[in-house]
């Protein structure tokens, strides 16, 4: 469960495991993400972050060492206070961390806000991605701090998306210290 703030995200991590013969990939694990709203069903913004996710996650997750095999990475929304995105990729880098799936790299989200006025707000609330011109979340690769996903909502221009990509790239240092922090706690405790 990761939760800035007050928004929080359950992840759970089924397989590799058996996939159905109608979704076996021969050379590569099946990877399927779903994204459970806090009520109700799925909609279409629930379908956009699951290919969001699931695409950010393919890149780092080794699949060619599972070939033929399914993984379900389930995400269930507990309270969306802002930056639900960026949440749900950190629960799910956890989860694929905690499973122990062999990854290229880690991976962390982060959420910028431009404000009206042209200040970033990193991990902005939902009042403040009201309020803002854009919102621009992006999923920040371990090695090299390389962009793995980034998704825009509103207008900036290109040098306000490259101020928030570094502020997201600096943002992120501080999230994979809270990993590094988390599995040492983890494993330390046996």
């Amino acid at each position: 469960s990761v939760s800035p703030g007050d928004t929080s995200v359950l992840a759970g991590l089924y397989g590799p495991a058996e996939a159905k013969v109608s979704k076996e990939l021969p050379d590569r694990a099946a990877l399927e993400v779903l994204l459970r709203p806090k009520v109700g069903l799925p909609g279409v913004m629930e379908r956009s972050r699951e290919q969001l996710l699931r695409q950010t996650c393919e890149a780092v997750v080794l699949g060619v060492l599972h070939p033929r095999t399914a993984i379900s990475l389930v995400l269930q929304v507990l309270s969306d206070a802002g930056s639900l995105l960026s949440c749900c990729l950190n629960a799910a880098c956890m989860a694929l961390l905690d499973a122990g799936l062999p990854l290229a790299a880690l991976f962390c989200g982060v959420t910028c806000a431009l404000q009206p006025d042209g200040t970033i707000l990193l991990d902005p609330t939902a009042r403040q991605e009201q309020e803002a011109r854009a919102i621009l979340t992006f999923a920040i690769a371990s090695s090299e701090r390389k962009v793995l996903m980034a998704n825009t909502k509103g207008s900036c221009s290109v040098e306000e998306m490259q101020q928030c990509l570094a502020a997201a790239q600096r943002a992120a240092d501080t999230i994979f210290g809270f990993y590094r922090d988390s599995v040492r706690r983890r494993y330390s405790k046996s």
